[in-house]
């Protein structure tokens, strides 16, 4: 994970000697999340805001590739399911996202000598993130120190897990060059966790007297939130029975605009960043 993150900065670094080739980004859009709390694209209450920047390295017309940050806020919330019984489960959580990536993209045609292509990009990501909720009297709670499903304590197989993941970035999106220099696409992408973990719910439920005695009443109350709310049950559920659904990784995704501008684009030069083909062309297509 450390050599990843390195290799991203060095991108960057080196990217900014060749300036000719670098197209510096900035992105906006939508951020959301799927997995255990959620099963739906883009939940209308759930989704939130995402913001990044980038930079893109030009190594020939039509591949280049990106080094970028992104930052969101995703959530899932049992209460917003069509579901009964998971409405009765009541869970919920939220959490910052700080993504670190780098990927390759391929256009399907030159942007110097069209004004549109279609897209797509394929790479790795290191994702920060740390679930938290907020309890019954609204005090937001960090989840992950509380081991709701047993993580790391005597008798439960499971270790307490990371926050700090892999993840692989993929999608497309289709760019619409305004000049040689300037573009704006609109992209969505998707990141395949190889976590469970990101909403807190995986596994099954722990026995409240052991969560108490190692963590405390706290995490007795945020791992069962069912007796919260008038279609749940008041008692907490036998050891054993499940939580979540283990065998199902976790995703969150971006859709969004992404404008980019290519640094000291008007001279000549190669690497094919420096081809200026466009002036007023003929095929948009």
């Amino acid at each position: 994970m450390k050599k990843l993150h390195s290799l991203i900065i060095c991108l960057f670094v080196l990217a900014s000697s060749e300036a000719q080739q670098l197209h510096i980004g900035v992105f906006g859009g939508l951020a959301a999340y799927n997995g255990d709390l959620t099963d739906k694209i883009f939940p209308k209450k759930v989704t939130n805001g995402a913001i990044g920047i980038t930079a893109n390295y030009e190594f020939t017309e039509q591949i280049f590739f990106r080094a970028g940050y992104t930052y969101a806020i995703v959530g899932g919330a049992d209460r917003f399911s069509d579901k009964p019984e998971l409405v009765a489960r009541n869970l919920a959580f939220e959490t910052q996202v700080h993504e670190f990536s780098l990927v390759g993209e391929y256009y399907l045609f030159n942007l110097y000598e069209r004004k549109l292509s279609p897209y797509g990009f394929i790479g790795l990501a290191l994702t920060k993130y740390n679930p938290y909720a907020f309890d019954a009297a609204k005090n937001k709670v960090f989840l992950q120190p509380l081991s709701t499903e047993g993580q790391g304590i005597a008798g439960y197989p499971t270790k307490p897990y990371k926050l700090t993941q892999m993840a692989i970035p993929f999608g497309g999106g289709i760019k619409y060059a305004i000049n040689d220099n300037l573009r704006i696409g609109l992209e969505l992408g998707m990141r395949k966790l190889f976590t469970d973990h990101f909403d807190d719910v995986s596994g099954f439920y722990a026995d409240p007297n052991d969560l108490l005695v190692a963590k405390g009443q706290l995490s007795v109350d945020m791992s069962y939130r069912g007796d919260e709310v008038v279609s749940g049950s008041p008692s907490y559920p036998t050891k054993g029975f499940e939580r979540g659904s283990p065998n199902n990784k976790d995703w969150y995704y971006f859709t969004g605009i992404h404008f980019t501008f290519r640094i000291n684009g008007n001279g000549g030069g190669g690497g094919g960043g420096g081809k200026s083909k466009m002036g007023c062309p003929t095929n948009v297509f």
